[in-house]
């Protein structure tokens, strides 16, 4: 029955894909009226609210942010009529599952385009995505710019949002220098994604508002490279959309959302870790890709490790501290402080389950499946302060840093620290040089 009443609408997210489809779709829309969010995957977002500042003139109150556990409740308090999916790096499984509690509760479920949600720039676009968190986008992404600048071209990256503090102070940030990090409040996890780009002398932007943060970024860059969050889709349309995809997860790809989507969408698809990965998988893997993709180019690529002083690792028993989300939501086993360890003689990996304290503590209680390897999480200041006494209560030798920040400038490690690196190494042809190149050529 036709009705002039808005659609009340919920968006269930995880305070980034979310916040730009209401951005892009619902805000100053008149058709929809949007009650809630919903968080998931990151601590601490629930409670808060989408601020009015930022919602526009329909939401003069701004918009509250509920846990998703609840969104049966909400459907049935808000007389909800549609719910939108809203984030990324989960299962088809985990999608449907909670399609299904979203329709027996009485409500439509429902996914928006890639393309509607996508922003046209003014300047090119180059975009790295990935189909799993920790497939090592990080690292292609630097490459990329590394080259662009090598070339002459200006460059800005835009990073997919992690906005974790004060959203409304958070609607456009800039990041040119490592000092920026602190004026921003950045949490360990901010720091991992912007860090790298800064030391390679390449600007990087961030926030909520991503039309606004377009609009600045373009002042500045010849290129923009949009440095993707998850695997996740782009937030703007890109001209040329890389996507790397990980042979030690092979068959994620296409079982994993939105991770099918982005390989069916992409013009050059990165086979990275081919030195760690047994060849059967990279054969799967490849197969995969040809059989939903059979136009992109491949690149084969390894992201060999580099430890300073690294042969004081033997004999030793060490504590492996690797990246927060590779091991969370990204369901990694090991990563590349756990290569390190293995590969220069450590005696033991110490378990740090016993001495975890706080939110460690309840970190590996939500995500056991992360074993022996301590997280880097620090998306609040207790976090941090509970990384660092769960760091220094674990005994052993040494500790190995596989995350791609030093951690000891955030918490005092009282232990030596070996700190892992790495960078993308491409394997044959075609390069991603020769492949930009052919790129800005054709434009």
């Amino acid at each position: 029955m036709a009705t002039n009443k808005p659609i009340n609408t919920i968006i269930v997210g995880a305070a980034g894909r979310d916040f730009h489809n209401f951005n892009m779709v619902y805000r100053d829309n008149p058709l929809f009226n949007v009650v809630a969010f919903t968080a998931a995957q990151i601590p601490n977002i629930a409670g808060r609210k989408y601020p009015a500042a930022l919602a526009g003139k329909l939401y003069p109150k701004g918009i509250p942010i509920h846990e998703e556990k609840d969104l049966e409740e909400l459907i049935a308090e808000y007389a909800v009529a549609e719910v939108v999916f809203s984030y990324s790096d989960v299962t088809y499984r985990h999608v449907m599952s909670l399609g299904s509690r979203v329709t027996a509760a009485g409500a439509h479920f429902k996914m928006l385009s890639a393309r509607s949600t996508m922003i046209k720039s003014k300047k090119p676009i180059i975009s790295i995505c990935a189909v799993r968190t920790g497939s090592g986008k990080s690292q292609t992404g630097r490459k990329v710019a590394k080259i662009l600048h090598e070339l002459g071209y200006k460059v800005a990256a835009v990073r997919h949002p992690m906005p974790y503090g004060d959203l409304e102070k958070q609607k456009v940030q800039r990041f040119g220098s490592v000092a920026d990090l602190a004026k921003h409040k950045c949490t360990i996890e901010e720091m991992e994604e912007y860090e790298p780009h800064i030391e390679s002398g390449t600007i990087i932007y961030s926030g909520v508002d991503y039309a606004a943060i377009l609009e600045q970024a373009e002042k500045e860059a010849d290129i923009i490279i949009w440095d993707g969050g998850n695997n996740d889709m782009p937030f703007y349309a890109p001209d040329l959309h890389i996507v790397v995809a990980d042979p030690l997860r092979a068959g994620n790809e296409l079982n994993y959302y939105p991770s099918e989507a982005n390989l069916r969408m992409a013009d050059v698809v990165v086979i990275n870790k081919i030195d760690s990965a047994i060849p059967e998988n990279v054969t799967k893997l490849r197969e995969n890709i040809r059989s939903v993709n059979k136009h992109a180019r491949i690149v084969d690529a390894a992201s060999p490790l580099a430890v300073e002083n690294s042969e004081r690792i033997a004999g030793k028993r060490v504590l492996v501290i690797e990246d927060g989300p590779t091991l969370t939501h990204g369901e990694m086993k090991f990563g590349a402080g756990t290569v390190a360890a293995l590969k220069f003689g450590a005696a033991e990996l110490i378990d740090p389950r016993p001495y975890a304290t706080g939110e460690i503590k309840k970190t590996f209680e939500t995500y056991p499946g992360i074993g022996v390897l301590l997280p880097a999480m620090g998306y609040s200041d207790k976090q941090i302060k509970d990384l660092e006494s769960t760091i220094n209560k674990v005994p052993c030798d040494a500790v190995i840093i596989g995350t791609p920040i030093d951690l000891n400038r955030i918490v005092k490690i009282k232990k030596p620290t070996f700190r892992v690196t790495y960078e993308l190494q491409e394997i044959g042809e075609p390069g991603l040089e020769t492949i930009l190149k052919g790129f800005l050529k054709n434009r």
